[in-house]
């Protein structure tokens, strides 16, 4: 089993970096500096107690690595670059090929299951950090992430298990769990925040902020019917498991604005509950407005965590965010 790590930045990374450590046989694909990097010099993987360096197989795309049919492919881009990734997987590689999402958001497993007939899905609990070209870095220990895995729509079979093995030879917790999906949602929940903590300077309201948009998209899934794991289930999951060990400057999206990627995944963390809503009918202005300035921070290349709460919330329901004069639309007008 080779293990195909399909965006080695931070959580993709320290993910294949780590399973290469433990014996596993993993090939990264990645792209621009940080591939350049990894093909000079090896990916350099830190963690609070060790610093590794891992030189594997690293390509920029499937066809250029070559796939085999023995290969696991873990999907770990952000959710805004899965369906390119797809794209690029799917002529090269047998549909049968078991395909990982290794992602935040909810919409990537459906996505590979068009193309794949294997498709599982991965509860990220795994604090890590890429800010450097060929280099990530795991910042709790002694374990790195919490990985529990489970077929999508649902299920487990061998290769769940497998893969829930060779992750736990890896350093992390990983089980197979049947219904993942449901911890998946429940994480989504977690992830609303980022896009807030990213473009907000960092108050107490911003905690306040971050809770209602929590709480307006729980109202949200019990409207649409979609069940998601509780607080208490989540405490009880993590437990003491997750200690972080290094100073983090923040989450995943904080570290793709300050890596000015131009890009930001919100569109399927705030984005996916704002879909959900509109497609019953229903309103989700603080989660869209979440996605509007992350989108607007992304594209123009802001200092995170430049924008003050008060001129965060007074774009709410407006169209403000993005120049246009707030009122009524005619059909040509963008949203």
């Amino acid at each position: 089993m080779r293990f195909v790590i399909f965006g080695a930045g931070a959580v993709g990374g320290v993910v294949g970096g780590l399973l290469a450590v433990a014996g596993h046989e993993v090939a990264l694909l990645a792209r621009g500096r940080h591939l350049a990097a990894i093909r000079s010099a090896g990916l350099t993987v830190e963690t609070p107690t060790d610093r590794h360096l891992v030189r594997v197989a690293a390509a920029e795309t499937p066809a250029e690595l070559g796939m085999r049919p023995d290969d696991v492919v873990f999907l770990a881009m952000k959710g805004n670059d899965t369906g390119a990734a797809l794209r690029s997987l799917a002529p090269v590689a047998d549909p049968r090929t078991p395909v990982v999402c290794l992602q935040n958001g909810v919409a990537n497993e459906r996505a590979a299951l068009r193309l794949f007939e294997h498709v599982y899905g991965i509860c990220v609990m795994c604090p890590t950090t890429h800010l450097e070209p060929g280099v990530v870095r795991a910042d709790c220990a002694p374990t790195p992430g919490i990985l529990d895995i489970g077929q999508f729509p649902g299920g487990v079979d061998e290769t769940a298990v497998a893969i829930a093995s060779a992750l736990a030879d890896a350093g992390f917790v990983s089980e197979p769990d049947p219904a993942i999906m449901r911890w998946k949602y429940a994480k989504l929940l977690t992830n609303l925040g980022n896009a807030i903590d990213a473009v907000c300077t960092r108050t107490p309201e911003v905690a306040e902020l971050t809770a209602r948009a929590r709480a307006e998209a729980r109202g949200v899934l019990d409207a649409a019917g979609i069940g998601y794991a509780s607080d208490a289930e989540d405490a009880v999951r993590r437990g003491e498991i997750l200690q972080v060990r290094t100073e983090r400057g923040g989450g995943s999206s904080w570290q793709s604005l300050t890596r000015g990627t131009g890009s930001i995944e919100t569109d399927y963390l705030n984005g996916e509950i704002v879909l959900l809503a509109r497609e019953r009918g229903l309103a989700a202005p603080l989660n869209e407005n979440a996605r509007r300035w992350a989108n607007r921070f992304a594209a123009e290349g802001r200092v995170p965590r430049s924008l003050s709460v008060a001129e965060w919330t007074a774009t709410l329901g407006s169209a403000a965010p993005w120049g246009l004069a707030a009122g009524p639309r005619g059909l040509g007008d963008k949203p």
